[in-house]
């Protein structure tokens, strides 16, 4: 018995092994064309067969450079770089023809979107395809089969391939995240064995936290295409707008159990700004998937996933810009190979359809090549008659010129067209102040992405959503607007953006006041304060000479310092130089209001943060708070690993941040390692499902609603999405505020805008004092929200401080640092974290 047990495991053995099995090059390539052998392969460069291991960046990148170098079909360049400095490669693939004269094709290109771009030929234009791989670095199939899908284009010979590099311009970004890339490369060659292990259990396909899809900032790169806060986007955004292609593609993986996803998506979650006809080209390009994976045999579905609601996505983007984007999703074997309902999953062949998928692509663009350049060209045809409508928006922010500044810069990025403000004007009871706002024309190119972006949408054909179902920026920035104002109130077309400057102070021998309005003054303060110079904040307003200062004020005291009067006056030029903030002098105490010498200045401390990270721990909102601290503000602060937390020595820091967690990130030990820190006297910062976290651990009660979901009439098929209604998915909340607590300091409304996410409701407090933050009785302002969640969400409190012996508690129900483009709310954690001992 036991001989014949043996050979039954030798011979599931050997048959595993025939399955898992280096990939030549041929098993990608098709077979109608020839190759030219003086190009060079992959593994001639990289050293193993496309498959055989993940491909790490620099290698990808340094075959790039060589195909470069050896086809005359292919120019390459770098865009620049991300956070870890790895290049951000772009290379453009055509006929040497097209090659000799590719400026003017652009130039011509780009006149089909022009107000006369709807008189002109396109029979003989090229279609500009921008293809890109791996938006989550370990989605990696993408990046690995751009090796072959860029050898195919630069080698292949024939009338077939010449057709289509004459009539096709292809943009190729052949890794949109190097960083999550080269960390999830790293991951599956390290844990890779010589004889492939399919076993899901196996090490190989569990990553480390936080895994490789995000980049260094652990940011999902593939919610930045519309807020472009981050360097990846930002070059992608550029050559998008450069070109403005007719089809975008973003390759992607799933679950280990599906098969091969391709857009169209669910067509009653479509935005509606997307025109009908985009969805029916993008079903007509679907064809040509169904064709070519018909053809090897790959199963695929459509139409019954995703959607193109959300705009920040690479495959909705392109859609209110007059682009087709499609969504290719890929069933993932997450390292070399993997059990799946479906067999083993080999990544030789997940590579294989996304080649497949690129070039299916390919072949769609040059048959419905006129179809599609008339699509575009009618688009923008339609927009210029929206837009001739005319009308105007303004935005700004009277107090906080920089939080205006870097939505204009947003717009800029999206050549959006916009002008200063002529003069300082009111308008609906809002001040509007040169240098602090900005108007927006909405007869223009871009009419259709600026209503996509200043929108405020609350009904909807679904109710369920893959993203966010709302993102109206100057909500998000909590910016004063207006749809409706007179263009006379526009000065000139803002051609160089231009940062917020102020002016240095005059000398003081007495004292200098800075107002919190600003998005920069926290890091304005962390500098005064790294520097030794002591500092206090206003805990009421007070009107020194002809300024009116508002709660929060940092007062700046010259007397009884480390350094000279002088030494003061020259650090304080250079952190208004630094971060554009107004910082004044003044030469007496007295005010009217609190004088500078009352109790009601608080003294302040250099904060030294820490930042809770590690399993447990939701890394995209870690990574928010990390970059926020790191790239905003530039402060320090301290990320603590779960694993270690109980061997860290928690009296170095006076703030730990906690941030929404999956599961249990804490344990027994390290709950009292930190309960015993914040006892003496350490402040604990928790977002979302911290709140659980804190009440079930005594750190502080709080009373949370109960939510009641009962499913009447709803069938067994109907269950899921009746399921997924419930789910706030990310919608605009109107609070508000009690400016005269510290948590509020630096807001000059009484309202703010804030982003939510999740069904955590919390009771007020029965002393209204203790409510400094709080949703209103009609608090949507824009997105989807259930009938049941919205009546729970009613005047809830939306933050809490308590105290645990001699430190604080401090609780937000929702996250003010979404997406690092939720300027609006950054500054509450500021505002924690200086003021937390004032609250």
């Amino acid at each position: 018995m036991k001989k014949i047990l043996t050979l039954v495991l030798l011979l599931f053995i050997s048959v595993l092994n025939a399955q898992i099995k280096t990939e030549s090059l041929s098993y990608y390539l098709p077979t109608d064309v020839t190759y030219n052998e003086d190009i060079p392969k992959p593994a001639e460069i990289i050293g193993h067969e496309v498959g055989e291991w993940h491909i790490t960046h620099d290698k990808l990148v340094y075959y790039m450079q060589t195909l470069a170098k050896a086809s005359n079909r292919i120019t390459i360049e770098n865009r620049g770089n991300t956070f870890e400095g790895h290049p951000l490669i772009l290379l453009t693939i055509t006929s040497p023809e097209n090659h000799s004269n590719i400026e003017n094709i652009r130039e011509q290109h780009l006149s089909l979107t022009s107000k006369n771009g709807g008189i002109m030929d396109v029979n003989t234009m090229p279609i500009v395809v921008q293809e890109g791989f791996s938006i989550h670095g370990n989605e990696a199939s993408g990046s690995n089969a751009a090796l072959a899908v860029a050898y195919y284009l630069a080698a292949a010979q024939g009338p077939k391939i010449d057709k289509l590099l004459n009539d096709v311009v292809i943009l190729f970004d052949p890794s949109y995240n190097p960083d999550g890339l080269q960390r999830f490369a790293y991951w599956a060659n390290t844990n890779k064995s010589k004889n492939i292990n399919p076993d899901p259990n196996d090490r190989e396909y569990d990553e480390v936290w936080p895994g490789g899809r995000t980049n260094h900032y652990w940011f999902d790169m593939n919610r930045d295409w519309l807020p472009a806060q981050l360097p990846e986007s930002r070059a992608r955004i550029e050559t998008f707008h450069k070109w403005l292609p007719n089809i975008l593609t973003d390759h992607h993986e799933m679950g280990t159990n599906s098969s091969f996803f391709f857009q169209p998506g669910i067509p009653s979650r479509t935005h509606p700004l997307t025109p009908l006809e985009n969805q029916a080209l993008t079903g007509e390009i679907g064809t040509y998937h169904a064709k070519a994976f018909d053809k090897i045999g790959s199963f695929y579905y459509t139409e019954e996933d995703y959607d193109d609601f959300y705009y920040g996505k690479g495959s909705s983007f392109p859609d209110i810009n007059g682009s087709i984007g499609i969504l290719f999703e890929q069933a993932s074997s997450r390292g070399h190979a993997q059990e799946s309902d479906n067999g083993i999953l080999t990544f030789p062949f997940t590579i294989r359809n996304q080649f497949t998928a690129a070039l299916s692509t390919l072949e769609a663009a040059v048959a419905m090549r006129t179809k599609i350049l008339k699509y575009q060209q009618k688009f923008y045809k339609e927009a210029f008659n929206q837009a001739s409508k005319g009308g105007a928006i303004v935005f700004g922010d009277e107090k906080d010129p920089s939080k205006a500044y870097h939505l204009a810069e947003i717009l800029k990025r999206h050549n959006i067209s916009f002008h200063e403000v002529a003069s300082d004007f009111s308008l609906n009871g809002k001040n509007y102040k040169k240098g602090a706002s900005y108007i927006v024309p909405k007869n223009q190119r871009q009419t259709r992405l600026i209503e996509a972006m200043f929108e405020k949408r609350t009904s909807f054909r679904d109710s369920l959503f893959y993203d966010i179902s709302a993102w109206t920026f100057p909500l998000a920035f909590n910016l004063d607007y207006d749809e409706k104002v007179s263009l006379n109130k526009a000065g000139a077309v803002i051609d160089e953006l231009k940062k917020p400057a102020a002016a240095a102070p005059s000398n003081s021998n007495y004292a200098y006041l800075m107002e919190w309005h600003d998005y920069y003054a926290p890091k304005a303060l962390a500098m005064i304060l790294d520097k030794g110079i002591r500092a206090s904040v206003g805990m009421a307003p007070l009107t020194s000479g002809n300024t009116q200062y508002d709660y929060g004020t940092i007062l700046i005291p010259v007397k009884n310092q480390n350094i000279s009067p002088n030494e003061i006056s020259q650090f304080i030029n250079q952190v208004v130089k630094n971060t554009g903030i107004k910082i004044s002098a003044v030469s007496t105490g007295q005010t009217s209001g609190i004088d500078l010498g009352s109790r009601k200045f608080r003294a302040l401390e250099m904060p030294k943060v820490a930042l809770l990270v590690g399993e447990g721990v939701n890394p995209y909102d870690a990574g928010e708070i990390w970059h926020l601290f790191d790239q905003r503000y530039d402060m320090m602060i301290t990320k603590l690993d779960t694993k270690d937390f109980s061997r860290v020595d928690l009296s170095r820091y006076t703030d730990i941040i906690l941030p929404a967690s999956w599961g249990s990130a804490l344990d027994k030990n390290d709950i009292e390692h930190l309960k015993t820190w914040v006892s003496n006297g350490g402040t604990i910062i928790g977002y979302k499902n911290a709140g659980r976290f804190f009440d079930k651990n005594d750190f502080m009660k709080i009373k949370f609603k109960s939510r009641k979901d009962s499913a009447t009439n709803i069938t067994f098929e109907q269950r899921r999405d009746h399921s997924g209604a419930q789910v706030v998915g990310g919608a605009i909340f109107e609070t508000t505020l009690d400016r005269s607590h510290p948590i509020a300091f630096g807001y000059k409304n009484n309202t703010l805008p804030m982003f939510r996410n999740s069904t955590t409701f919390m009771e007020k407090d029965k002393n209204s004092y203790n409510n400094p933050i709080q949703y209103t009785a009609d608090p949507l302002l824009s997105g989807y929200i259930s009938s049941p969640n919205l009546n729970n969400l009613k005047n809830t409190a939306a933050f809490k401080k308590g105290n645990l012996g001699r430190g604080n508690v401090i609780y937000f129900t929702d996250n003010t640092n979404f997406r690092a483009f939720w300027y609006g709310t950054n500054k509450l954690l500021m505002n924690a974290i200086f003021f937390g001992d004032e609250m």
